[in-house]
């Protein structure tokens, strides 16, 4: 990833629009909470369950994603590292950078300021995709290991 350090106060001309994978990223956390709160207020009823859990009874890497957000919206980290701790600490590292992008466009859109956008070149796009992969593959194969 690179920065270019200009900020523009009162930026002009054309908008630069966000990435479609931020706008999925952003997509995918908001649609996860919003699923989290209704798992949390119908008392654990309302939930999307694992195919891979219900015909196996393994654990996929995602397993537990419901009830982790949902020991989140209510304070609890403990319980929420216990359901599933890759994504605890891959959630908010992705949250944090699709914050940063929506608020920069969000100032830059209303001609405030022109912060600095991420950038990461294909390459690296590449093999950081890859890697999540192998470390969800690797996550959810340990899991089921006991």
């Amino acid at each position: 990833m690179s920065l270019s350090l200009s900020v523009v106060l009162r930026p002009t001309g054309p908008v630069q629009p966000l990435d479609r994978a931020v706008l999925g990223l952003a997509a995918v956390g908001v649609g996860g909470f919003g699923l989290a709160a209704v798992y949390q207020l119908s008392g654990g009823q309302i939930g999307i369950p694992c195919i891979l859990h219900a015909t196996t009874g393994l654990n996929c890497p995602l397993c537990g994603s419901t009830r982790m957000a949902a020991a989140l919206l209510r304070g609890d980290l403990d319980a929420a590292w216990h359901y599933n701790p890759v994504i605890l600490v891959l959630g908010p590292l992705v949250g944090v950078a699709v914050g940063y992008q929506m608020l920069a466009w969000a100032l830059e859109s209303l001609r405030w300021i022109r912060l600095p956008r991420l950038r990461i070149s294909p390459r690296a796009y590449d093999w950081l995709i890859k890697g999540v992969i192998a470390l969800l593959i690797v996550y959810g194969v340990a899991r089921n290991l006991n």
